[in-house]
This record gives structure tokens, C-alpha cells and sequence, in this order.
């Protein structure tokens, strides 16, 4: 990711929302969850915390050990969809970067800066400090959330870029133009996409917060100006970008269910009905959510 010079312009005016606690069958002798002992000093909540973090970074890398059908199907989906996406690559690219000087400057620069590593962890360190001085269990739970996926799918997006090695839009070379394990030139660093798959990772993970689909549709959509923004600078194909989505979403939903068993505060608790799903059939493709 090439350094460079913009108005930062930062993507979280978070607000805590206060969420009702359901009732189930309206029956107040309901069995409850057991209670977490949280510790009570800010040092041993920094210490407790950031050992989630890392805790939640392993416990992402080793879920496929554990998959079963419907994680394997949308696995299956994933391949099969970018693959589709695959065959489009190019003339997609080419629209977007002929409309690149239509795009106002501010839109391009926030769509760079909001991806760039620096600029996600100020973000996320910014929720959790906030959390932590204030002493929220929720807040401090969303900052691990957003540190650890963050942490989680930019790692493994590196190793993939490496790995995979293949050439960018800017490059002059063709989308199926691959260079395996070419580290030492950027210009072979596509795929996937390193920004969609921060500025995604936040959206998520913002977004869970919130149980209104408005607002949700409303942080999903400035949390793609990121993705988009690559397409216009020719930095990635449609492909990167579609895989980097997927990426995000599976890390978020992974560490989130490790967070369950660590935290005793969790958004839109009770709530069952909120689930995230890939479809592949005929005349769709794409990633559904449910609220």
C-alpha cells in the first residue's frame, strides 16, 4: 500500500446505543447465561483485553479445523463467485478507471485514506481507548472486535498478496498475469485487496452494533468507498476486491463468537435473527444479510 499525502477524513462518529434485554416466552425465570468476572482496574482490563485480541487472531486462523457443511459450502461459494467475477475483471477495470476523473478528489483521497493501515488502527485504537477510560465493557468489546479482525484479515491478506502474486490494473499486464511469491514488486500485490479488506473489516464490525437496517446499509455503503476507490486507481481488479469482502466478514463473524464466550456485554443481545450467508444460484450472487 503506497504511502501518500490526503485529508484524512475519519469514518467513526460512534455513539453507544442502549439495547433492551429480550425476554424469552415472556417467562422472567429464564434460565440466564453465566456471568464473566470482568476485572475492575483499567490496567487489568488493558492487559485482559489485549490478550483477547491475540487469543482471537489464533482462534480465527484455526476455525477451518473446525468447519463443517454450511461453513464448507460458503467456502465453495466464495471460490465460485470470484471465479465468475474472475472472467470480468478486465472490462470492469477499464470502465472504472476511464471515470476516475469524474470522481470528486476528496471522495478518491477518503476512499485511500480510510484503508491504509495507520489511519484503521487510529480508528480502532480510538473506540477502544474510549472504552477503556470510560470503562465500557461494550465499547472495549467492539475495539478488540475491530483490532483483532483487523489484525486477523491484514495478515493474511499479506501473506496471500506475496503468495499469489498477481499483477495490478496499473501494471499494463493482464488480469491472469501472476508472478507467485514476487515480493520485492508491488506491482505484483493484487490480490487481494489490503484496503477493501480493512475498510470492510470496520464496516462490519461497526455495523453489528446497531440493529436498524438503515444504518447498517448506510456504514456498509461508506465502508465501500474504500473498495471502490481501488477500482478507479487501477490498483486492484474486481476479483481482489469481491475476495477481500469475504475475507472480512468471515474474520469478523469468527472472532466475534470467540468475544461471546469473553465478554458479558453483547450488542443486540438477544437477538437471533441477525446472520450473514453467501448465495450463489441462479441470476445471484453475493453476500446476504439478514436483520
Amino acid at each position: 500500500m503506497e504511502p501518500k499525502k490526503t485529508n484524512t477524513l475519519f469514518l467513526c462518529n460512534l455513539s453507544k446505543t442502549v439495547l433492551l434485554f429480550l425476554l424469552f416466552f415472556s417467562v422472567i425465570s429464564f434460565a440466564q447465561d453465566k456471568t464473566i468476572k470482568m476485572p475492575e482496574t483499567r490496567w487489568k482490563m488493558l492487559s485482559y483485553d489485549m490478550g483477547n485480541v491475540f487469543k482471537g487472531v489464533g482462534y480465527s486462523y484455526t476455525r477451518p479445523l473446525h468447519w463443517q457443511g454450511k461453513q464448507w459450502a460458503n467456502f465453495g461459494y466464495t471460490a465460485a463467485g470470484t471465479s465468475l467475477i474472475y472472467l470480468v475483471d478486465e472490462p470492469v477495470s477499464d470502465y472504472f478507471i476511464g471515470i476516475k476523473d469524474d470522481i470528486p478528489k476528496g471522495i478518491r483521497d477518503y476512499g485511500f485514506s480510510v484503508g491504509s493501515p495507520t489511519n484503521n488502527y487510529m480508528i480502532t485504537g480510538a473506540v477502544y481507548v474510549t472504552g477503556l477510560v470510560l470503562k465500557d465493557e461494550k465499547l472495549r468489546r467492539t475495539g478488540v472486535l475491530l483490532i483483532a479482525s483487523a489484525t486477523s484479515a491484514g495478515l493474511l491478506q499479506q501473506v496471500l498478496k506475496s503468495a499469489v502474486g498477481r499483477a495490478r490494473p496499473l501494471s499494463g499486464k493482464s488480469s491472469d498475469t501472476f508472478r507467485p511469491f514476487w515480493a520485492g514488486n508491488k506491482k505484483y500485490h493484487s490480490f487481494p485487496s489490503g484496503h477493501t479488506i480493512l475498510a470492510m473489516t470496520n464496516a462490519h464490525a461497526i455495523a453489528k452494533q446497531f440493529k436498524n437496517p438503515w444504518v447498517k446499509t448506510g456504514i456498509y455503503a461508506v465502508g465501500s468507498v474504500p473498495a471502490v476507490s481501488r477500482l478507479w486507481e487501477g490498483k486492484h481488479w474486481l476479483s481482489d476486491i469481491a475476495l477481500g469482502v469475504a475475507i472480512s466478514i468471515f474474520t469478523v463473524e469468527s472472532i466475534d463468537r470467540y468475544l461471546d464466550s469473553k465478554y458479558n456485554e453483547k450488542y443486540n443481545q438477544g437477538d437471533k435473527k441477525i446472520s450473514w450467508n453467501l448465495n450463489f444460484g441462479p441470476g445471484q450472487i453475493g453476500v446476504v444479510g439478514t436483520f
